[in-house]
């Protein structure tokens, strides 16, 4: 028995998807800028709606349009029927996704669509289709489905999903939408993390700070980057900062055979050394880390020594 060839198989739907995603390009309007308009200036909801593998892709968009700043729902068309159409009011956009345009439960309620919303746009892939013809702002994609049987919604889906992710980004341009808005909608994941960390947030402080002034003799300064923990230690000068003294510094030091109990820590420590603003964003000192191939950050307010921040406490705080 022939083995199949399922990586050509494979190769072929990517391919075939691929061109239906390309091709969209050529099939935006300015129907796609009148909705853009429509949702931007609109004060209510934009409400999408669909069936099935519609229904899917309507969620994602639905969920990618909220967290990039426009409030959007999901409402499946059957609950709509049953009392979810109260959800619904004159302020409200309402996105309509079907392939074939004559999907029964999106029609069933077309009536009462266009009694109780602002607007009504759909998404279809026939002009000519019951749901294109009762829209305000029909927008028309036309695809190849990548199943062989022509059954399976497998390119008109991916095109879908394409065009939600072209409406987010367009509306999210539009409007100036930053980091720290991302940020506000994502507290509690990974990347909601990285945008609103800032220094102060994991560093150490106060008597945490490994510290010693810079007359200080290197044996006793390194009993006090054991006591601390941190693998360095700050060297003072009435109270300023004024040099860093690292586990690199230590290596030099033993190579070079110098007597810890007669060495002040003045003599040895490094001079010049990164600092950072207490303020700064996490994920940004960790980039300085990164490009400087250093593991410790001196963090500042203003002139005063206020932290260490160290590459652990990013890792530890799964900023990286």
């Amino acid at each position: 028995m022939k083995k199949y060839n399922y990586i050509a198989s494979a190769k072929r739907t990517f391919k075939i998807e691929a061109d239906a995603i390309k091709d969209l390009t050529n099939q935006l309007d300015n129907n796609f800028s009148l909705l853009c308009d429509e949702i931007k200036n609109n004060e209510g909801k934009f409400v999408i709606m669909g069936v099935g593998k519609s229904g899917h892709i309507g969620q994602k968009i639905s969920a990618t349009l909220s967290s990039t700043g426009t409030g959007s729902v999901f409402i499946h068309p059957t609950e709509a029927a049953h009392g979810d159409m109260g959800l619904i009011d004159k302020k409200d956009i309402v996105l309509l996704i079907s392939n074939s345009g004559e999907t029964d439960e999106i029609i069933n309620i077309l009536p009462s669509l266009k009694r109780l919303a602002s607007k009504v746009a759909s998404l279809t892939s026939n002009k000519n289709s019951s749901i294109s013809k009762s829209s305000d702002i029909p927008i028309i994609i036309k695809t190849k489905e990548a199943c062989p049987l022509d059954l399976a919604p497998t390119s008109s889906t991916t095109a879908a999903l394409a065009f939600g992710d072209a409406l987010a980004i367009a509306l999210l341009e539009s409007k100036g939408f930053t980091k720290n808005d991302f940020a506000s909608s994502h507290p509690a994941g990974k990347l909601g993390k990285k945008l609103i960390t800032q220094v102060h947030h994991i560093m150490h402080k106060d008597l945490e700070i490994p510290k010693v002034k810079d007359s200080t003799l290197l044996s006793e300064a390194l009993l006090e980057i054991t006591n601390k923990g941190l693998g360095i230690t700050l060297v003072t000068n009435k109270s300023k900062v004024v040099g860093i003294f690292t586990d690199g510094d230590l290596r030099r030091c033993l190579n070079e055979k110098i007597d810890i109990n007669s060495t002040k820590i003045k003599d040895v420590m490094t001079k010049k050394f990164k600092t950072i603003d207490s303020m700064t964003l996490a994920i940004d000192a960790a980039e300085v880390m990164e490009t400087n191939k250093i593991f410790t950050l001196v963090v500042m307010s203003g002139a005063k020594n206020v932290g260490v921040l160290s590459m652990h406490d990013l890792i530890q705080a799964r900023i990286l």
